[in-house]
């Protein structure tokens, strides 16, 4: 027999763990599984013919939101180019009203909930009932399996709901590297959540299942030994157990390697004792992701978190003084109860931390979540196609969470890119506030049509001029001085566009190379670029920056130094 599991991931760089789960907890079992992995941007007839052409005796797909209208429609293909193909879902797309999918599907089986024990009794089942696709549902509905539906001419079957299994039972799934050259290894150390926000779908389901820790630690130097480049962790919470928490960290301190570990995390859990042992942490081995959602505590009670923004911002500020981790907080758009102005508050207040990337998201009303069911009393209209966005509430409309798309765009090129910094503290100081230099940002894009085609890389920093002009109009020298230093900063050319180009003494610049070394890049500023960023301030007076690109050192050298040179 014949199975292949189809997993269609969201970016190309991401892999699916499910699927290969599923394979690991048969592994014992005489049947041929083969995993096959796409994107959404793939075009669906090469997939289906992909898939079709390894003439399977049943499919089995990885169901999300992302993916699941491309999911079905390869389902009702491939029952027309295969139609004695047996199609299994399973996955969280799935899993809440399985009933109603099924019998809206091509396909005989859905798998609810945990998978792994599920799919393994009916791989066993198929095997011994494989006499053609509609005896072998008709067989294995009779088997009543725990976990699963099933459809037949009847009608559809269920065994019953399955217990969570037990973590230590959970096969490690990483036997075959061959798929994951160049993407995100997925890791899991426990299942479930210690709270209960109404959006997510781990409230549904009570209480924290974790790996043995000195389990988790032999699997994480097997993959570091592989030479992973990143694990990211599917925990929900990973530090909800300080103990198990710290001592995983410690451990990947003391591993050495050049894997690196992504975590999300409640950083107001963390206390003295963590800290003290991440300032140990190389740099760049751990990257945080922290839920903050909102700041206003109204809107945090009306989602049931509890928690203070200023615990939050406590410990993130000390993680940040460590200058070693990189943190990702995360914002909400559309929650119950927050208007546009509460969002900007939110959104000022965690740019005020200045970490490393800021996330906007937009609230999605899942399939099962309690914010579904709250969602009328809300005044909340959503997508009612995957993956269930919000369109409007009583609080926000759909014009303002258009224009905080909009904002979301210009934020993810310019500010988590990393790449503009002095160019945003330029900015900075002639705004209001963070999010009204933004929202003026993205404004500007979109009534230039930026927002809808592509633009090259230099004209994301030419259209920062454009931007002054309009906005402020006067000198932009200063400015065009500062967008060079972004620009010599993270652009390793030996040229400039011409909207940067200035006139330089080339006598001068020759002077320079042969003192400081044939690697180095000599520009004219007209302004202390090193002072201004020191101090934020614009000193007038011609300058000449020098970038070593070997050792990746900027210098700002006086033009009155030079003279002896």
């Amino acid at each position: 027999m014949k199975v292949i599991l189809t997993a269609v991931n969201a970016k190309f760089i991401h892999s699916n763990l499910a699927v290969r789960y599923l394979k690991a907890c048969t592994a014992d079992m005489d049947y041929d599984c083969s995993i096959m992995e796409f994107s959404i941007n793939d075009r669906r007839e090469k997939v289906l013919e992909a898939i079709a052409m390894e003439k399977p005796d049943a499919v089995a797909f990885s169901c999300y939101i992302w993916n699941i209208d491309y999911v079905r429609s390869l389902s009702r293909h491939l029952r027309l180019i295969r139609p004695e193909c047996a199609i299994i879902y399973g996955g969280p797309e799935v899993s809440y009203d399985p009933e109603l999918f099924l019998s809206e599907s091509e396909g005989e089986f859905v798998i609810a909930g945990e998978g792994e024990e599920t799919y393994r009794e009916l791989i066993g089942g198929m095997l011994c009932h494989s006499a053609g696709r509609e005896l072998m549902a008709e067989s294995i509905g009779a088997l009543g399996i725990r976990g699963l539906f099933t459809k037949t001419a009847e009608g559809i079957s269920c065994g019953g709901a399955r217990e969570p299994m037990e973590m230590d039972r959970v096969p490690f799934p990483y036997d075959d590297f061959s798929s994951l050259e160049n993407k995100i290894v997925y890791y899991e150390a426990s299942r479930g959540c210690p709270f209960t926000c109404k959006y997510c779908l781990s409230s549904t389901t009570h209480g924290v299942r974790f790996r043995s820790i000195e389990r988790v630690k032999s699997e994480l130097a097997y993959l570091s030994s592989r030479g992973v480049s990143l694990v990211k962790f599917v925990d929900r919470t990973f530090n909800c157990s300080r103990d198990f928490a710290l001592g995983i960290w410690e451990f990947l301190i003391g591993l050495g390697g050049t894997t690196r570990y992504h975590f999300e995390i409640s950083a107001d859990l963390l206390g003295a004792r963590e800290l003290e042992l991440l300032k140990r942490a190389p740099a760049g081995l751990f990257q945080f992701e922290v839920g903050v959602q909102t700041t206003n505590a109204r809107v945090l009670s009306n989602i049931n978190r509890f928690v203070n923004f200023e615990d939050i911002r406590e410990k993130v500020c000390e993680l940040e003084k460590l200058r070693n981790i990189k943190q990702h907080l995360d914002l909400i758009a559309g929650l119950p109860g927050e208007d546009l102005a509460s969002f900007r508050k939110s959104f000022d207040d965690v740019f005020s931390i200045r970490p490393e990337e800021i996330q906007l998201g937009f609230l999605k009303l899942l399939k099962g979540s309690k914010m579904r069911e709250e969602a009328a009393g809300w005044g909340m209209v959503h997508s009612p196609e995957p993956p269930y966005e919000i369109l409007s509430t009583r609080d926000i409309s759909y014009e303002e969470l258009v224009l905080l798309k909009r904002v979301e765009e210009v934020v993810d090129k310019y500010y988590n890119s990393g790449k503009f910094g002095s160019t945003i503290d330029f900015f900075l100081r002639r705004f209001d506030s963070p999010f009204g230099f933004f929202e003026a940002l993205a404004g500007f894009f979109h009534r230039r049509g930026m927002l809808s085609r592509n633009v090259s890389s230099t004209d994301y920093y030419k259209v920062f001029l454009e931007f002054f002009e309009e906005s402020f109009g006067g000198d932009s020298l200063p400015l065009r001085e500062v967008i060079k230093f972004d620009y010599l900063r993270f652009n390793r050319k030996r040229w400039l566009p011409d909207f940067l180009l200035r006139e330089t003494d080339r006598e001068i610049e020759r002077r320079i190379r042969e003192s400081r070394g044939k690697g180095v890049h000599v520009e004219k500023f007209f302004i202390d670029i090193l002072g201004f960023l020191e101090n934020g301030e614009v000193k007038r007076g011609d300058h000449y920056l020098t970038y070593d690109e070997e050792n990746d050192i900027i210098e700002g050298v006086p033009a009155a130094e030079l003279q002896g040179l």
